[in-house]
């Protein structure tokens, strides 16, 4: 008996799929984009904890009423958290998606 339904592609598909140079090529560009960029995310916010700890005083100096240089450090983790979100959906919906849609019709045999 077999353990896929009907229309579904069988594990050689998938395995073949995932040997394939296309697969390949896919998961490099993805990890090009993605592996860097936490890499410079979390850089960004270890210096931001490590200045919550150790310089205080720095992080307590007002720049302007009640703000801050931590305020703004903090804030500063919103923003570069969104701008990197924005970032990957843009990066994705040109360079990544159209080709993993296209690997993915061939798995299902569907025309590209």
């Amino acid at each position: 008996m077999s353990d896929t339904r009907p229309g579904e592609p069988d594990l050689t598909t998938y395995r073949d799929a995932q040997l394939s140079p296309d697969f390949s090529e896919l998961r490099r560009r993805f990890r090009r984009f993605v592996f860097p960029m936490t890499g410079l995310f979390l850089v960004w916010y270890f210096v931001y904890v490590l200045l919550a700890d150790y310089a205080p005083k720095f992080m307590a100096h007002k720049i302007g009423g009640n703000i801050t240089v931590g305020l703004l450090f903090g804030l500063g983790q919103f923003v570069s958290t969104f701008a990197i979100t924005l970032l990957y959906v843009r990066w994705a919906d040109q360079k990544f998606d159209p080709d993993a849609k296209h690997l993915r019709d061939q798995i299902e045999g569907e025309p590209s």
